[in-house]
């Protein structure tokens, strides 16, 4: 009879054993926390169920309760920008980003960022981007540290003050473009590509030297992209766009010879523009990183 009831404990034992680790293969598999709370009843629905419009209710829920609130933020955004309410989605992190912890404000920045784009409000991402350009100047970026964990496509990589600012600085210019200030666009481009040059933004560049009639200094940059001069130019869609921007060239160059040459204002363009750089911010000379050093450097020489 003991040996029986052993055996049957056990076997219990082992039964609840296999249903732990049957859950915790559910969870890894669907990328679910674990648990029972709020957010991951509305990560089950967003994730498994696939129903969009219940996850959200499921998310303010947890915002509510207070529950993975920093999380809880930036997926209900998302989720709001995959069933086209992207503009409620911007209200919901102005209106709510307070309950976030300090380290979530940067992550929440890139959504609203991205929101922003989607909603053609490009003087809100103009400004934000200029307040993360502000951020690193001041060291307060990346929790003070000189590098970040970044996701993507669920793989981790780390992402350093220089890449992060180029990054932004592309970001800029291309904010610049669709307000059509080409002379702006281009010397933040410029700017971007001395501090982390890629074939991406080879191309933009080339994009707006195109649109000031700089034909000859696009076909050089073009070129190099074609040549593999830049990080990224191997890749077969920034080649395909070298290669059609480099057709488009051909009767621009000889419509040009007709009509004089544009010759936009660099002082109403970036060298003023950088005054954000310097008369805004406050200069905290102990935390402020070489970077911008360079950057106020550069805005020196071009204003000569």
């Amino acid at each position: 009879m003991e040996i029986t009831k052993a055996k049957m404990k056990v076997s219990c034992n082992s039964s609840s054993l296999r249903k732990s680790e049957k859950q915790e293969e559910y969870h890894v598999v669907h990328k679910l926390p674990s648990g029972d709370s709020p957010y991951v009843r509305a990560k089950y629905v967003q994730l498994v169920e696939k129903d969009n419009e219940a996850a959200i209710v499921l998310f303010w829920k947890a915002i509510n309760a207070r529950d993975r609130v920093d999380s809880a933020l930036k997926d209900l955004a998302v989720v709001m920008t995959q069933q086209d309410r992207a503009e409620e989605a911007i209200e919901a992190i102005k209106s709510f980003r307070d309950l976030c912890s300090k380290q979530a404000q940067e992550s929440l920045d890139n959504v609203l960022i991205d929101l922003y784009k989607k909603c053609g409000r490009i003087d809100e991402q103009i400004e934000l981007l200029r307040h993360k350009l502000r951020m690193i100047y001041q060291g307060e970026a990346f929790n003070g540290k000189p590098t970040k964990t970044a996701r993507s496509h669920g793989r981790k990589f780390q992402v350093t003050i220089k890449q992060e600012t180029s990054r932004i600085l592309g970001n800029l210019g291309w904010a610049y473009m669709q307000k059509t200030n080409y002379a702006a666009s281009e010397a933040v481009y410029r700017r971007a590509q001395q501090i982390d040059p890629d074939a991406n933004k080879a191309c933009n560049l080339c994009l707006c030297l195109i649109k000031q009639e700089k034909y000859d200094e696009a076909k050089y940059v073009l070129e190099e992209v074609l040549h593999g001069k830049f990080p990224g130019s191997d890749d077969p869609k920034s080649r395909n766009r070298a290669e059609e921007l480099l057709k488009e060239l051909e009767p621009c160059k000889s419509m040009a010879s007709a009509s004089p040459s544009l010759k936009p204002n660099l002082e109403d363009a970036f060298v003023a523009e950088p005054d954000w750089l310097i008369n805004q911010w406050t200069p905290v000379r102990s935390r402020r990183l070489p970077i911008f050093e360079e950057i106020i450097s550069y805005r020196n020489q071009l204003a000569c």
